[in-house]
């Protein structure tokens, strides 16, 4: 089952890696409008357009691999309190009443809506240029399906966690500073002892 699971975290890692190629490409579009439009005075026609593709872009693809990693914000004052059981108990429930059918709303209305942008072949209204969104708005019901893939591991490790009274593994590819701060305070204080 670790395996599996590994497998969903890793699919979602790669997406997320992948799709943050944007932020490069965005960065290289806006430095050159910049450039374009208030060196050379002669702005272009498709830079607005590729900047909001780009950060759309980035924005959506990048769910999965928040979820995977566990970097959304959480409100977990009280949570934090709770024993691990009851945490997982709650995080169960939220992923199946209201996570995963909002994700399959997500991929069924998507799938419709860049269905329809392919059929018509739609292109942006705001520019001249007029770049093809198509392209862009099949991205939505890929995001909702890696969504719903790693919103399923994330049940697994609830039932899991809920059965056993124990978190499983989970791929590490983001680790939190204060995590990390601790880790390092810790070793110098078994080094230090140590010495002694």
């Amino acid at each position: 089952m670790q395996r599996f699971l590994f497998f969903i975290d890793h699919v979602s890692i790669w997406a997320g890696k992948l799709f943050a190629w944007a932020v490069v490409l965005l960065t290289g579009v806006v430095c050159y409008e910049v450039f374009m439009r208030y060196v050379v005075r002669s702005p272009t026609g498709w830079a607005y357009d590729m900047g909001y593709i780009l950060y759309g872009t980035l924005f959506i693809m990048a769910g999965a691999y928040a979820l995977a990693t566990q970097s959304h914000v959480r409100a977990d004052v009280v949570y934090r309190l709770l024993p691990i059981r009851v945490q997982a108990s709650i995080d169960l429930i939220l992923y199946l009443v209201f996570f995963l059918p909002a994700v399959v709303a997500l991929v069924y209305a998507g799938y419709k809506f860049a269905q329809v942008s392919w059929m018509m072949g739609e292109r942006s209204p705001y520019s001249p240029m007029g770049p093809p969104l198509y392209h862009f708005k099949a991205l939505i019901p890929i995001s909702g399906a890696l969504l719903a893939l790693q919103g399923v591991a994330e049940i697994i490790r609830s039932g899991i966690t809920i059965a056993t009274g124990q978190r499983p593994d989970r791929v590490h590819d983001v680790r939190d500073i204060g995590e990390e701060l601790i880790e390092s305070l810790q070793s110098r204080g078994s080094d230090q002892e140590g010495a002694r």
